[in-house]
């Protein structure tokens, strides 16, 4: 009877550690933030502007966790200020030869798009880190508060409109310019 009892009392013992271990992996993955994305929250007794930067495939961890900070800024700029040029081709035509039962179709359908985001913001700061182990992806969760945006706001009206005016008028040598640079990169 002892006997029986200490078995019942050891198995318990294990299926209750089963079940917690499996509520432990159960509450593993990534933090809400990676799935979440950049945008605005308001937490707590703060409002701020939120970036999620993210890379996959950088092996060399430093620079991947730069990247990842980089990315998660440009996110948090691109939220402000983002000019997007457009461009599409369409071209269709349909031949027909000599007794009409000969017909020759043929298409062509071009996009681009160009995106360009120039802001300076000051108070953009690093506040989480997260590496997911199985896909090699680094995140960084980078954040500016809402008081630090205000600041940046007064300080740039002037400026902003030069920005603006300088991207539109050099928006096409400036991509054209990074494409060259990227063609020289990688023939290396």
């Amino acid at each position: 009877m002892i006997r029986s009892q200490a078995m019942g009392a050891r198995l318990a013992g294990m299926g209750l550690g089963v079940v917690l271990l499996m509520g432990l992996v159960a509450c593993g993955g990534p933090p809400k933030w990676v799935e979440k994305g950049s945008g605005v929250m308001n937490e707590k007794d703060s409002k701020a502007f939120y970036g999620v930067g993210s890379v996959v495939g950088v092996r060399n961890e430093p620079l991947a966790w730069d990247t990842a900070e980089n990315r998660g800024r440009a996110e948090i700029a691109k939220t402000f200020e983002t000019y997007t040029g457009y461009l599409m081709r369409d071209y269709a035509a349909s031949t027909t030869a000599g007794d009409f039962t000969r017909n020759t179709e043929e298409q062509n359908v071009e996009r681009a798009i160009k995106t360009v985001t120039t802001a300076t913001l000051s108070g953009v700061r690093p506040i989480d880190r997260y590496k997911d182990e199985k896909t090699n992806t680094y995140y960084v969760l980078t954040k500016l508060s809402l008081e630090d945006m205000k600041n940046n706001l007064e300080q740039a009206k002037e400026l902003n409109a030069q920005v603006r005016d300088f991207v539109r008028k050099n928006a096409d040598k400036l991509f054209d310019r990074l494409e060259k640079e990227e063609e020289k990169r990688a023939v290396r």
